[in-house]
Parts: C-alpha cells; sequence; structure tokens
C-alpha cells in the first residue's frame, strides 16, 4: 500500500494538539505517533480535561516523556471525571479557548464512537471546534468492547512499541493495579492493528476528512502560498485542477529514528 508522509511545513515546526479526557488517554491511544513526530522538530499543545492532582502530575511527566524535546504547552483541567457529557458546554468552551491559542496542523484526539462517555463527548465536540483540520481519532481499549474498523494505521517498529509501553508503565504508577493494564492488552491491539496494515505494530486511527494533494504541489510547480491560500476556503476544482480529495486516508512509517533504523512519519495533507 502507498504511504503517505506526515512532513513539516517548509518554514515552521510541525504543529500538533492532544486531547484527552483522563491522564493516560493521549500515550495510549497515540503514545507511538507521538515518539515519532517528537524525532523532528515539534510544537505541540497537550490537553487533558479532567484528573486528580496525582493523576495530573503523571500526565505532565508522560507528556515530557513522550516528547523530550519538543516546544510543548500543557494545560490540565479538573472536570468531573464520568461526567463531561454532562459539562458539555464547559467542554466545549475549554476547546475553543485552546482552539483561539494555537493553529496545529493535526489535531489528535478521542473517537465520538467511543464506548466511554467523557472519550465519545470530546470526540463529538472537537470536529464542531476545529473544522478545518485534520483529526485523527485515536482508540482505546476497554472491557466495553468498542473496538471498531479505523481508517488510518501508523506501523511502529518493534523498539517504538517497546518504548512505548515501557513509557506507559513509568509514566503512570497508579494504574498499574488495574487488570485490564498490562503489555499484553497494549501489545495485542497493536499486533492486530500491525497485521491489518501489514507490520509488526501499529496504531489505528479514524480520519472522517483529509485532502490528498497531487506531487507536482509538493516539488514548487505550484506557489506554496497560494495552495495555502486556496486551501482555507471550501474546496474548488476551478482553482485546484487535478487534486483530489478523499473521506478517509491511511498511513505508513517511512523516516529513520533513534530507535529503529526504520521509524515513521504518516502523512496526509489536510484542508485547513
Amino acid at each position: 500500500m502507498l504511504s503517505l508522509a506526515l512532513r513539516p511545513p517548509s518554514n515552521r515546526p510541525l504543529s500538533v494538539l492532544t486531547i484527552g479526557s483522563h491522564p493516560d488517554d493521549i500515550e495510549i491511544g497515540a503514545g507511538g505517533l507521538l515518539l515519532g513526530l517528537a524525532e523532528s522538530d515539534l510544537r505541540a499543545h497537550y490537553v487533558v480535561l479532567t484528573g486528580t492532582a496525582e493523576r495530573q502530575q503523571e500526565a505532565r511527566n508522560a507528556a515530557h516523556s513522550f516528547m523530550p524535546a519538543a516546544d510543548l504547552t500543557i494545560e490540565l483541567f479538573e472536570l468531573p471525571e464520568g461526567r463531561l457529557p454532562a459539562m458539555w458546554g464547559s467542554v466545549k468552551e475549554i476547546l475553543e479557548d485552546v482552539a483561539r491559542s494555537c493553529t496545529p496542523d493535526i489535531v489528535i484526539g478521542p473517537s465520538s464512537r467511543d464506548a466511554h462517555q467523557d472519550h465519545r463527548a470530546i470526540g463529538e465536540i472537537v470536529p464542531t471546534v476545529f473544522r478545518d483540520h485534520l483529526y485523527l481519532a485515536y482508540e482505546i481499549p476497554k472491557w466495553d468492547g468498542d473496538v471498531s474498523r479505523p481508517s488510518m494505521y501508523v506501523p511502529l517498529p518493534v523498539p517504538v512499541m517497546q518504548r512505548k509501553v515501557e513509557l506507559l508503565h513509568k509514566c503512570f504508577p497508579s494504574q498499574r493495579t488495574r487488570d485490564w493494564w498490562d503489555d499484553e492488552v497494549f501489545l495485542g491491539l497493536a499486533r492486530l492493528r500491525g497485521m491489518e496494515c501489514r507490520a509488526r505494530y501499529a496504531e489505528a486511527f479514524t480520519c472522517t476528512k483529509s485532502v490528498i494533494a497531487p506531487a507536482a504541489f509538493t516539488r514548487g510547480k505550484v506557489d506554496e502560498n497560494e495552495l495555502l491560500r486556496t486551501s482555507r476556503h471550501r474546496w474548488s476544482p476551478a482553482k485546484r485542477a487535478g487534486a483530489s480529495r478523499s473521506g478517509k486516508a491511511v498511513s505508513r512509517p517511512l523516516a529513520a529514528s533513534s530507535y529503529a533504523s526504520q521509524y515513521f512519519s504518516a502523512r496526509a495533507n489536510q484542508l485547513r
């Protein structure tokens, strides 16, 4: 399958917004992706909406551990866990404030199809706030059995997956006694997703909208500023002849990293 590589803009670092209902959501769902993105210049905005003081400290440690060299902004909130649907207005206000403070290239957050009410509420609100962004919705294993059919995969080399599991245990000691918190759960889901994209391990995401640009755009045959201006408006075939549009995207790893000779970068051009 053709791999689509996620590369930073030519004039600045890649900007990523990560959103979690609870401490550990982001790392369980997208820890491998973050480890890979952090291998290049990265500007990251890290937001978690619930958590006690202990859990919030775990989240801070995890953000720095998974993205050690990133230009990192951390925002932690204390909304009541398990009650986010009833706090709909507060959740949307927080995310709207975040949207006013950053302009991410990619938004990473929970899925609107998640069985957990807190995850689902955020997954439903994010697209109403970040309307013109590439939104990658991660999955989190749980006893509810809500594993779905993803539309995008990020293959992870074995050392990267091992590092992800190692950091999960290190950064979230409060969760170690939970019966679902173990290597077999994390590696098992990653192995299943890896099998689905012909890799050893992978993380999977749902992406409901993405834009794919012809190679001519990336080779400079089309003025980059003009492309940016036109892409901020709704699709116009007359303005961008030959470009194609897709409702879902699939990514594979390409770049090298310090953790393995073959690492990844997942590319998907988004409607901005």
